[in-house]
């Protein structure tokens, strides 16, 4: 407790009113929000209400049952438990464990595979137009689709790696959307048969990308993309925007085991220079042995970037968590003056908030891609590549 606060008693929360929890309405969907639900509006004493609804497609008329909601939230949510007129892109969920009350792991098995990349493409267009200042009749944004890659089954059966909660008797068991609760499960459709689970040790993962190839040694329970296509995807799409050439100078932000510094490695050839950093001690130390022509520091980005000495870098890549890069690290980015920055996106809001970032400094968005690394959930991957 601070100083100032020191015999102060807490503040009581103030009452927020009956619950709504269990109810049911019966609404007009609206349009995809971020995060895997829709956007529908009620009516209740001549006061309107914001509900957001999983299991739901826009334009279609549907029974809500709210799941979370008292009379002084701003928003309530609730669950589509009864399609009255059901859109063209809805189908019967391949899992029987997809539905309202259910597993929270998947966020569109209702939808058909093309509705649910078109869902994604609407959610990065209005995130960079709300938060990333850019127009809505900018091609970038208007003509945006999300590409699928290899390595799944009609979006099934790509999740090489999988963790489950576990029943009583020790059994697979999975934990609903947004709840401790677990309901056991048989079978994951989006795991793939030799999906593992997280644990102690270390694994081999390879790469190929333009005829060269790379081994990685990753933690098994540390971060690797768990979807097959993802890695040659990812690299292939950062390397066509940025096309680095021998003898130039990169930065690799939230650099991980390796997998982009690499590759770029390669490209810019022994007269060029890597620069990684990586967070993660562990992954750092991984990525030493993994490429060994960088130079690898381990550390918050922020502190170790602000602590490289002085002089411009060619070339960016940043691949930060879900918040994103953040202030500190955009402004030391643009501070180097690359000719390019490559930002590897897995937050659609937390890459228009850096984007609306750059453009204070002079970097503009130059081309963007978006990969459906995550098929039946609300999750999508981008590659943007901005320059002055």
């Amino acid at each position: 407790m601070s100083r100032g606060n020191r015999g102060r008693r807490p503040r009581p929360k103030a009452a927020k009113g009956e619950s709504y929890a269990g109810r049911r309405f019966e609404v007009e969907i609206g349009p995809v929000a971020h995060g895997g639900h829709f956007v529908a509006r009620l009516q209740i004493e001549d006061a309107s209400r914001v509900v957001f609804v999983r299991h739901a497609l826009p334009g279609e008329r549907a029974v809500v049952e709210i799941t979370e909601g008292r009379a002084g939230d701003r928003f309530w949510r609730g669950d589509a438990v009864e399609v009255l007129e059901p859109a063209p892109e809805r189908l019967v969920p391949p899992c029987p464990y997809a539905g309202p009350g259910l597993c929270g792991g998947c966020d569109f098995q209702h939808v058909a595979l093309p509705a649910q990349r078109e869902l994604k493409a609407s959610v990065l267009r209005e995130q960079l137009v709300r938060l990333g200042g850019l127009a809505a009749t900018d091609p970038l944004v208007a003509d945006l689709s999300v590409e699928a890659v290899p390595g799944d089954v009609d979006g099934l059966r790509w999740r090489t790696r999988q963790r489950y909660a576990r029943m009583p008797d020790g059994g697979r068991a999975m934990r609903k959307y947004r709840s401790h609760e677990v309901i056991p499960i048989a079978d994951c459709l989006i795991a793939a048969p030799d999906a593992r689970e997280p644990a102690p040790g270390t694994v081999v993962e390879k790469v190929a990308v333009d005829g060269s190839e790379h081994a990685f040694k990753v933690a098994a329970d540390g971060f690797w993309q768990v979807h097959p296509g993802a890695p040659t995807a990812l690299v292939s799409a950062v390397l066509s925007a940025l096309s680095p050439a021998p003898g130039e100078s990169v930065l690799d932000l939230y650099a991980g085991v390796g997998l982009f510094s690499a590759f770029l490695a390669d490209r810019v050839g022994p007269a060029g220079r890597v620069v990684a950093i990586e967070g993660d001690p562990t992954a750092s130390s991984l990525s030493v042995g993994n490429v060994p022509a960088a130079e690898v520091s381990a550390g918050d980005v922020a502190t170790v970037l602000g602590g490289l000495e002085p002089g411009p870098f060619d070339l960016v890549v940043l691949d930060p968590p879900r918040e994103g890069a953040r202030r500190a690290v955009v402004e030391a980015v643009a501070a180097r003056a690359p000719r390019k920055v490559a930002y590897v996106a897995c937050d659609p809001a937390a890459l228009a908030r850096d984007v609306a970032i750059f453009a204070e400094h002079g970097y503009h968005l130059r081309s963007l891609r978006a990969f459906d690394l995550f098929p039946m959930t609300h999750h999508v991957e981008a590659v943007a590549l901005l320059t002055r």
